[in-house]
């Protein structure tokens, strides 16, 4: 488990293989699944980590209601407030991404190391925005043993679109504009606009969290990830 300022500290992409691509890969634009724009939203994320700093590169590239885990949960935004970058930003390269049919969001999963020869594992949630950006909502990391093993090529995958799905008539991305509520410590979720692709992230007292993915196959959902992470020493 790493230390609790590094559970988020997931990531720099340099060289990244190309997409393997699904065969329902090739939608793009509004109202419609674009892995590879969430694969260039990682590794741009990833480069403005090396180039500007680790924490600002966080911070620029989060939502208002954002979070990460310092072991337990927090708003990503208020944590990083001020905080200074590191000497050496963590690096990190995607391996694998999941999308929903209308691309209103989307897992990444990857490696990352550290200058200290410490190496990992993240898991990082992106929503697309207004403007058809994309910015995480949640980004999670956890220390590995080994290193993992970059595959050829970064493999994407797209939940299957519900039935008499239309693009044109997908529902609209929307910045978030509301006020943060109070943090549910123990809990939080979330689902595409199509309900196509979810999350679900559960924390207990001692820091110890289990994430789940879904998405839509062959029409039920199905369990694309399912992680569990230790509580760190005490």
């Amino acid at each position: 488990m790493k230390k609790p300022i590094l559970a988020l500290a997931a990531l720099a992409l340099i060289g990244a293989p190309a997409l393997a691509r699904d065969r329902r890969d090739n939608r793009d634009g509004n109202g419609n699944a674009n892995p590879s724009a969430v694969v260039t939203a990682e590794v741009a994320f990833a480069q403005l980590a090396q180039a500007k700093g680790q924490w600002t590169a966080f911070r620029a590239t989060a939502t208002k209601d954002a979070v990460m885990f310092v072991p337990q949960m927090a708003y990503a935004q208020g944590f990083l407030a001020g905080k200074p970058d590191p000497a050496a930003a963590v690096k990190w390269q995607p391996h694998q991404v999941w999308s929903s049919c209308d691309g209103s969001l989307a897992v990444t999963r990857g490696a990352w190391q550290r200058a200290d020869g410490s190496t990992g594992y993240f898991t990082t949630v992106w929503q697309r925005q207004k403007n058809l950006s994309y910015k995480w909502v949640l980004d999670q990391a956890e220390t590995l043993p080994m290193p993992l093993d970059g595959p050829e090529m970064i493999a994407a995958k797209v939940a299957d679109c519900p039935a008499g799905y239309r693009p044109e008539r997908a529902a609209k991305p929307k910045d978030f504009k509301g006020s943060l509520l109070p943090l549910d410590l123990a809990h939080r979720s979330g689902v595409s606009l199509d309900g196509t692709l979810g999350w679900d992230v559960t924390v207990m007292p001692d820091g110890a969290r289990r994430f789940v993915v879904t998405m839509t196959s062959d029409g039920k959902p199905v369990t694309v990830q399912d992680l569990q992470v230790e509580a760190p020493p005490k």
